[in-house]
């Protein structure tokens, strides 16, 4: 499938795509960092609708309206703690990626946003988050949906080089 994959240094909460990715915690009622950002552009909206779904799991993702926010859709997903790499984190943060994707797919979606996912607070590294985001990404590829672009969105200037730099390594060299 022809799907654009791109790096870009930015506030994910002004994107106008049809979706952007919470990096939320299992409780879907906000927080800090990205998940607090999304929360205070969405509005009381979002937190009324996340009220009703009763959390998420690690790894796996649920998706709400935009309201306030320029995108149409939030997908939250819960990322993994970075306990040493040894307690299935990349499998856990490979599926944060595969269940948003799927969704976004399931609801006729073209773009999508993803933050550096569990690279905040929740300490996973930032290459090894990188590699797992685009190996699942890669994967996703090549199945049929409606995705068309996805954006890896990185806050800071350090993060971005990160992902760019993952990114172009997995670009097949000519």
């Amino acid at each position: 499938m022809n799907v654009q994959v791109e790096a870009l240094q930015g506030d994910i909460t002004r994107l106008a795509l049809d979706a952007i990715v919470n990096a939320a915690n299992p409780t879907l009622l906000g927080g800090g960092g990205v998940d607090g950002a999304i929360h205070r552009a969405a509005g009381p909206r979002l937190l009324a609708e996340c009220r009703t779904l009763g959390g998420c799991e690690t790894g796996q993702a649920r998706i709400t309206g935009g309201y306030d926010l320029p995108a149409r859709h939030v997908i939250h997903t819960v990322g993994p703690v970075w306990r040493g790499g040894g307690h299935g984190e990349p499998e856990l943060l490979a599926g944060c990626y595969r269940s948003s994707l799927r969704l976004a797919a399931e609801h006729g979606l073209a773009s999508i946003a993803f933050p550096a996912i569990s690279c905040g607070v929740y300490g996973y590294p930032p290459a090894a988050a990188a590699a797992v985001a685009l190996a699942a990404i890669e994967a996703f590829r090549a199945e049929p949906g409606s995705v068309r672009r996805i954006a890896l969105v990185c806050f800071e200037r350090t993060l971005l080089e990160i992902y760019t730099r993952a990114l172009a390594d997995r670009e097949p060299r000519a």
